[in-house]
């Protein structure tokens, strides 16, 4: 007996906005027991810019969470603990090692009621942190969007969150339509079939709009070095100043050292679904899939590395993820056009999907190359001239602090993200995995780079072309590594923010 299909009202997804809340996010929580909590993220920015958000932070009451009586009151406590904890960490001369009972004990105990980990998470950071500015429920129109929280008060950290709310709200009705369509491939509807990928194609090439829009208000000198700093998470951050990641402290003065990944859009249930949907198979960096053919050659099978992003479902609240195995048992898109390889039209529909959603990741690739590699160039100089500064004048701790926070690129360990894997090498297997699935020869030729070919970089006529040139071509330079908002000094394999 085949499984049933899941529904979405047993997952907490919405039949209209999917993965965000089907009602607009709690803009601020109404018990008064939370003022405190409330007040201090009304002041964050300036407590930030002032370096007396610790200080703040250690005079809060150490607050219970049982009046937190529903799931939006919850999800808001989560987004402004994630906030308060980052600035905790991050907004000093250097990274706080453990967190005071009165964030982390809360904060501990509303994520195990949602279901996941304690850290400003994609869902805290994105998911429940947007509002409307004219009262409007549709939340696909980026000039009608506004952010709840951010660390820097900035548009340009804003906007970076409300591209991804704005691309969740756009691909909102491929989720219920995918789950129609699996029970028409069940039936044998084929009809059905063509009309959901031709739909699904149709809002690929939507999202890949809204994508390239992150350009227009997010400015990546801006963002590099003033807002993905306090994205960054505290696993394998020791030459950051975490070697053993935080201490989460609980109210009897004991604890923990935990470490955790940074916020990623690879924890997006979205486009993971995406990739269920149409069958697409994802690898550890740098493993290749096998075929049959393949293994008997070989042997066996190579032992499997970590894969960054089954590991990013566990940031992902526990519905979503609960719904993301079940879609994958259910999923059925793919064999089913295998099976119809007769129909020309149906074959077509589910190329045009694959292509659009390569054309999506080519599109993450470039934004990446600007906002991280060009930037990381630059820190590197900055570095190299702070190291000058610092050997003929005293420098300050916060002076020593910026400027090796700032040599990302220098380290041959290369540059990762706030969730860690190879940024080149991750993004450009993630994308030519996404044409395997492809029907026709041809399509597959075009969508999955043949071995030994060099994948084209393709730049927006702007500066920084020549630098982008040589951080791909010169043997010398490491590797980029991944995610628009990254952890700095680590070589493991973990993703980024935007890690599609």
């Amino acid at each position: 007996m085949l499984p049933p299909i899941p529904k979405l009202e047993d997952h907490s997804i919405s039949c209209r906005n999917g993965f965000l809340p089907d009602h607009l996010p709690v803009r601020r929580l109404s018990d008064r027991y939370y003022e405190p909590w409330e007040d201090l993220v009304d002041n964050l920015q300036a407590l930030i810019l002032t370096k007396r958000i610790r200080a703040a932070v250690n005079l809060l009451p150490l607050l219970s969470v049982s009046r937190l009586r529903s799931e939006p009151e919850l999800q808001r406590a989560y987004s402004i603990l994630g906030f308060i904890c980052h600035s905790y960490i991050w907004g000093g001369d250097r990274p706080a090692q453990r967190l005071p009972a009165c964030i982390s004990v809360p904060f501990l105990r509303v994520s195990e009621s949602l279901e996941i980990v304690p850290v400003a998470s994609y869902a805290g950071v994105t998911l429940w942190n947007y509002r409307t500015l004219f009262g409007s429920q549709e939340i696909d129109n980026l000039e009608d969007l506004a952010t709840l929280q951010t660390f820097t008060g900035s548009l340009d950290e804003s906007w970076f969150y409300l591209v991804s709310v704005a691309i969740e709200a756009r691909g909102a009705p491929v989720v219920p339509r995918m789950l129609e369509a699996i029970a028409a491939a069940r039936e044998g509807d084929a009809d059905t079939v063509f009309e959901f990928l031709n739909s699904f194609a149709q809002i690929l090439e939507e999202l890949t709009a809204l994508l390239v829009r992150m350009y227009e208000s997010c400015d990546p000198h801006v963002f590099y070095f003033k807002i993905r700093p306090f994205l960054a998470g505290s696993k394998n951050m020791a030459e950051a100043g975490l070697p053993q990641g935080v201490w989460y402290e609980d109210e009897d003065g004991k604890g923990s050292w935990r470490q955790y990944s940074g916020g990623s859009n690879a924890q997006s249930s979205l486009i993971q679904a995406f990739d269920l949907i149409l069958g697409i198979e994802h690898q550890p960096t740098g493993v290749k899939r096998l075929t049959g053919d393949d293994s008997h050659k070989h042997g066996t099978t190579p032992p499997q590395k970590h894969n960054f992003i089954e590991e990013m479902r566990e940031y992902m609240p526990g519905p979503h993820r609960r719904f993301l195995e079940r879609l994958a048992s259910v999923a059925n898109i793919r064999p089913f056009v295998d099976a119809h390889r007769d129909n020309q039209d149906l074959c077509d529909a589910f190329d045009s999907c694959l292509a659009m959603l390569r054309g999506f990741r080519d599109k993450h690739i470039q934004i990446v190359s600007r906002y991280i590699i060009i930037q990381a160039k630059n820190a590197k100089k900055l570095s190299t001239e702070a190291a000058k500064i610092t050997r003929n004048v005293l420098s300050s701790p916060a002076t020593t602090q910026k400027a090796n926070l700032a040599s990302t690129k220098a380290t041959k360990k290369g540059l990762t993200g706030t969730g860690g894997t190879a940024l080149i090498p991750f993004l450009k297997q993630a994308r030519d995995e996404t044409g395997e699935p492809a029907m026709s020869p041809i399509a597959k030729r075009l969508l999955v780079h043949s071995p030994g070919r060099k994948s084209p970089v393709v730049y927006d006529n702007d500066t920084g072309a020549a630098e982008l040139d040589a951080a791909f071509s010169n043997p010398d330079v490491p590797a980029p590594m991944v995610g628009l908002a990254g952890y700095w000094f680590s070589s493991n394999e973990f993703g980024g923010l935007c890690s599609y």
